[in-house]
């Protein structure tokens, strides 16, 4: 009876913890109303920053769709219980045009005016992104910069051809800038995004390229027998961690930029592939089947041992990092002819605080922010996919539907 009360008094404890804990985050969070005086309604527009709102983990919008004078001061008295008014005019003819204006609601104090404009109509979302996060930061909140990033990914069109793509993160946005041939496994090569790595398997042997999104000017980085994929890139750029099968087995390589040399970091007779940097780029996480399925490992760079680093499920085939944080995907369901459920985890480079991140559906290509506060993947559940975010300090997640074909990989 002494275990059971106190297992009793032990939940209602939690409990009142997890309540306060919400109540808190709530209470942190800026309660925002948004107000449209665009001369035309753009409902995606709306939704998109809604969307940026919510994901920042910093505010509360309200959802209704109000409309208004963008000049004026004057606030309706139900827009009065919220302590901010975001009010916007988005035109779009020749190009895109942006004005917004942040409001005290208690007293109609301007705290922001910003106009923004871009020569194109189709790269609206990147205004809203933009306008979110300024506001973000004239109100002092952690940066979250990472809303204005380009999304890059490649998806299959037909038998042995592919296109690569740009996005915004939403996928409101989308751009193809390399097709014809099968063209595989992008990567950015730099943390401004101006030039990413690709697989090309249209010649004889695969091989690595290096493009200038804004100038097109291609190099040719290194071939292989096999297979060819450029997993990650070091914080200066100058590393790459490779997949290669030169002698039919996967293995993971450490090449120079400057010298072309390469170092074989796994020696193992199978399968070792997704090589992510990890503890300040002295270690790498990786998939490997060493213990007769897909698990993930680590080792440091310049010795031979090798340690498991994840020890939940059987089947944990994708992996990503961000200085020592880790995320897997984990194969929690065993159909044989049919969907298995694959869900997201969350981890540490010493396999501590194990917490899970999705709980329905197919999860795959987890990708951190680029500071690491955010996850990015592709979930598909029944007949539908989508591009799914999920904010690990606030735990908002969003979901935007996807539809035409199939994704092959990503990065963001």
């Amino acid at each position: 009876m002494r275990v059971l009360l106190f297992l009793f008094i032990a939940l209602k404890l939690y409990a009142v913890d997890a309540t306060l804990k919400i109540e808190k985050d709530v209470e942190q969070r800026a309660r925002i109303a948004i107000v449209d005086a665009s001369p035309v309604v753009n409902n995606t527009f709306f939704k998109i920053l809604l969307s940026d709102f919510k994901i920042s983990g910093h505010f509360l919008a309200d959802s209704t769709h109000h409309k208004g004078d963008v000049n004026s001061n004057y606030l309706l008295p139900v827009l009065k219980s919220k302590e901010y008014v975001l009010k916007y005019a988005l035109t779009q003819q020749t190009g895109t045009k942006l004005i917004v204006r942040l409001l005290k609601a208690s007293d109609s104090t301007e705290v922001f005016r910003k106009t923004y404009a871009i020569p194109t109509t189709n790269k609206m979302p990147f205004l809203a992104h933009k306008a979110v996060s300024d506001i973000n930061n004239v109100l002092k909140y952690t940066d979250i910069s990472w809303i204005n990033r380009y999304v890059i990914f490649s998806r299959y069109t037909t038998p042995r051809h592919s296109e690569i793509l740009l996005a915004d993160y939403t996928f409101n946005y989308k751009k193809v800038i390399i097709k014809g041939g099968l063209n595989l496994f992008p990567k950015w090569a730099d943390a401004e995004q101006k030039s990413f790595y690709y697989s090309s398997y249209a010649g004889l042997m695969p091989t690595l390229y290096k493009i200038n999104i804004y100038s097109g000017v291609k190099q040719k980085i290194v071939t292989s027998e096999g297979m060819l994929v450029c997993s990650d890139v070091s914080k200066d750029g100058s590393k790459l961690l490779l997949t290669m099968a030169p002698n039919g087995q996967a293995d993971i390589y450490e090449f120079t930029v400057a010298s072309k040399a390469k170092t074989r970091i796994t020696k193992f007779n199978g399968i070792d592939v997704n090589g992510k940097y990890i503890d300040n780029e002295s270690r790498i996480a990786f998939i490997s089947n060493r213990l007769g399925y897909a698990n993930v490992f680590k080792k440091s760079i310049h010795s031979a041992a090798v340690s498991q680093l994840v020890y939940h499920g059987r089947n944990n085939n994708a992996v990503d990092a961000y200085d020592d944080k880790i995320v897997y995907s984990s194969r929690e369901s065993k159909n044989s002819f049919g969907a298995n459920t694959f869900n997201l985890y969350l981890t540490s480079s010493q396999g501590s605080g194990t917490r899970p991140l999705t709980t329905t559906g197919t999860n795959q290509f987890p990708r951190f922010s680029s500071d690491g506060s955010v996850i990015q993947f592709i979930k598909h559940r029944g007949r539908g996919s989508s591009i799914g975010y999920t904010n690990l300090t606030s735990h908002q997640s969003l979901l935007f539907p996807l539809s035409g074909r199939k994704i092959q990989s990503i990065d963001w």
